[in-house]
């Protein structure tokens, strides 16, 4: 599995910028249960948790949730992706999250869809800022 060494490699990368931003918790863009149970992992949660142990930031696995399922994005349009996700998180305890400095992980960005939707909620229920660290960015 390559999830040590992309990690690490990302880390090395960023440790000035997570040092900078202060970050107060990693949170990691979650699958449906139903693509859990097909996959066995989620590979967002595999990378933060190398990043909180390499950072000595907390890992909030389970606040924000995939509510709804949605298509694999890889299949659709630019477009498309963005209503895909649209409504499809929500946080499990949205107080946890007020005030919070939060890293949102995931594993590629593509046009970024997931990542304004999961930011869209964690900045609805009171997160002072959140940063999006990817390990890789999809070519367009």
């Amino acid at each position: 599995m390559l999830r040590r060494p992309l990690a690490l490699l990302t880390a090395d990368c960023l440790d000035g910028f997570v040092a900078g931003f202060g970050a107060d918790l990693i949170v990691p863009v979650p699958l449906h249960t139903k693509r859990l149970r097909q996959r066995g992992f989620n590979q967002a949660v595999l990378l933060g948790e190398i990043f909180a142990q390499r950072w000595g930031v907390p890992l909030q696995r389970n606040n924000l949730q995939r509510s709804r399922w949605t298509e694999p994005q890889v299949n659709l349009t630019a477009s498309a992706r963005a209503e895909n996700v649209k409504g499809a998180f929500t946080l499990a305890a949205p107080a946890g999250i007020a005030a919070k400095r939060v890293l949102l992980v995931d594993d590629v960005y593509t046009t970024g869809s997931t990542a304004r939707e999961c930011s869209r909620v964690l900045r609805s229920a009171g997160a002072s800022s959140v940063a999006v660290l990817t390990v890789a960015r999809a070519a367009e």
